[in-house]
């Protein structure tokens, strides 16, 4: 395990950038961030929080892209003992409105092109203040001319009032503004993570800053056998406010590397990037790899300086991982977490030859056991069954959701285990395979969803009497989402299109169905219970025929 000589997460990026001083530790857009300058910018921020009355312990959400001010906003809100609660910058209002009352979120910050839905939830929520960030508003004033010049850089409508307040305005007021000490707590929280799962809403998953140190410090080290920590250049295309892009992107800011984020994926881009600022490390989930590999100038660069790739998220497919070693020389290293777990549970050894299906070892922070799903009693060497995890640090229940905290979270010989819901095995050697899900779950584009979500949508729509939603297996994104739907009998002319729209109004972009399919009655058990097996059996047929 780790050894961890500091009690929170700032602390622990404060020492580093003692240490690391001119050192790159962001890039962004093309621009070069010292760890002296972001140490000082996520002082000027924290100090601002104060000023607006966040207190230790309050909640603060990051509704953002992945950029510099997601960095400074996030060490900012660990500088002042407050909590953070990071959200994709692409929820509905829905899911907005969900979130900041389920965490009691009483500030926010967003960009200025989601400003709008914010403005929409405020009167719902415990929302007091909103601070707006613009993505070119940290880069030096000459690419914010060019990028207005030639109108590159995404606008939206915000409002100005007495609870509203720029970023940057707020980090030129408290430039010398004094901080009080932290008083270190490792088991205080640090954030709360929303995960999918199989209920409708997203569920809170609360970590503290022991549990985050040591599972991100583990697992940003993983690499350290091809790359020194301090010298790793990482380009971590996973998102911030998921447990992927923080414990293995993120997390290189409190070792001494450099994070390389951009707002969103554009393969020239970053395969310029790669070249331009050396990249030693990438992560990424399977369906960008695929990408990658299928892009028709990949030719056109070099990606010699990356000797760590990264996959997680889902299962990476024998195929890509067999082009991709062919194409580079190189292979790409899988891993296996959940939130809950705040990240890797098993990672692949870099010092090895790993087998080609393996998700990893387990680490060294982690206990596991796989068991009969039913009895939860272990299942003989080398068979399958449902893992479940347990650690010194572990977070034990989600945030005001005792029934599912209750189905998750269960007390075996004395000691805490989360069950995974994932079928695994485990070989002589100890990797770690994965075989299937146990739960109602899809895995799109590496995002887990739940498929009761989507269900619980499609029943809202008033021509709709009942629906069945499963996972489709393929090759480029993991599972694609399909509706099965049974429409009541004086209903006409209602098609597919339509109902995808209604989905897209309350659901995130990646949540939404990419098929429907109508159907006269859907399975189900004497008792009425849907069978949703039954529709990924018959899905299975016809993908075999």
């Amino acid at each position: 395990m780790p050894n961890i000589s500091f009690h929170t997460v700032y602390q622990t990026f404060e020492a580093v950038a003692e240490r690391r001083g001119d050192h790159t530790a962001v890039i962004y857009l093309g621009t070069r961030y010292s760890y002296r300058t972001v140490r000082e910018m996520a002082c000027q921020f924290a100090a601002a929080l104060l000023d607006l009355g966040v207190t230790p312990g309050g909640r603060v959400m990051i509704y953002l892209p992945n950029s510099i001010q997601w960095i400074i906003s996030w060490l900012g809100i660990q500088r002042t003992g407050a909590v953070c609660v990071p959200i994709t910058p692409i929820y509905t209002p829905s899911d907005l409105s969900y979130i900041a009352r389920d965490s009691e979120c009483t500030t926010i910050i967003c960009a200025d092109t989601n400003f709008g839905y914010v403005k929409r939830v405020l009167t719902e929520t415990g929302i007091k203040q909103v601070i707006v960030a613009r993505m070119a508003d940290l880069l030096p004033w000459w690419k914010r001319g060019f990028g207005h010049l030639f109108d590159i850089i995404p606008k939206g409508k915000t409002a100005t009032g007495k609870d509203v307040f720029p970023i940057k305005q707020l980090l030129n007021k408290h430039i010398h503004s004094t901080l009080p000490d932290i008083s270190p707590d490792g088991q205080a929280l640090a954030e709360i993570l929303y995960t999918g799962g199989t209920t409708r809403h997203p569920k809170g998953v609360p970590l503290s800053h022991d549990l985050f140190l040591t599972s991100a410090l583990e697992q940003i080290r993983t690499s350290e056998p091809l790359i020194p920590v301090e010298e790793n250049v990482i380009l971590g295309n996973a998102p911030l406010f998921h447990i992927l892009g923080q414990t293995c992107s993120l997390a290189t800011l409190l070792v001494g590397g450099a994070l390389l984020v951009q707002p969103k994926i554009n393969l020239d881009a970053n395969f310029d990037a790669i070249y331009r600022f050396q990249v030693r490390s990438m992560i990424g989930v399977p369906t960008l790899y695929r990408m990658m590999l299928e892009h028709d100038r990949l030719d056109q660069y070099d990606l010699s300086s990356v000797k760590y790739w990264y996959s997680a998220g889902d299962v990476l497919p024998v195929e890509v991982s067999r082009r991709w070693k062919e194409r580079f020389g190189t292979p790409i290293f899988q891993g296996y977490g959940a939130t809950e777990t705040c990240g890797g549970v098993a990672m692949c050894p870099t010092d090895i030859e790993n087998p080609p299906k393996s998700v990893g070892r387990v680490v060294a922070s982690k206990t596991v056991r796989i068991v009969n799903p039913a009895f939860l009693e272990p299942v003989p060497p080398g068979e399958p069954g449902e893992l479940i995890v347990s650690s010194q640090y572990m977070a034990s229940a989600y945030i005001n959701k005792p029934e599912e905290t209750a189905s998750a979270f269960v007390k075996l010989d004395g000691r805490l285990w989360y069950r995974t819901a994932d079928i695994m095995s485990m070989d002589a050697d100890s990797n770690l395979y994965f075989v299937d899900r146990t739960m109602d779950t899809i895995k799109h584009k590496g995002y887990r969803v739940s498929a009761s979500e989507i269900e619980a949508v499609l029943q809202e729509h008033p021509a709709v009497v009942s629906t069945c939603v499963v996972g489709i297996p393929d090759e480029k994104v993991g599972e694609r989402i399909k509706a099965y739907v049974v429409l009541k009998e004086d209903i006409k002319g209602i098609t597919g299109y339509d109902l995808i729209t209604w989905c897209r109004q309350s659901l995130v972009s990646y949540k939404v169905p990419q098929y429907i399919e109508f159907r006269d009655m859907l399975p189900k058990s004497k008792v009425g219970k849907l069978l949703r097996r039954e529709i990924r059996d018959e899905e299975k047929r016809r993908s075999e025929s």
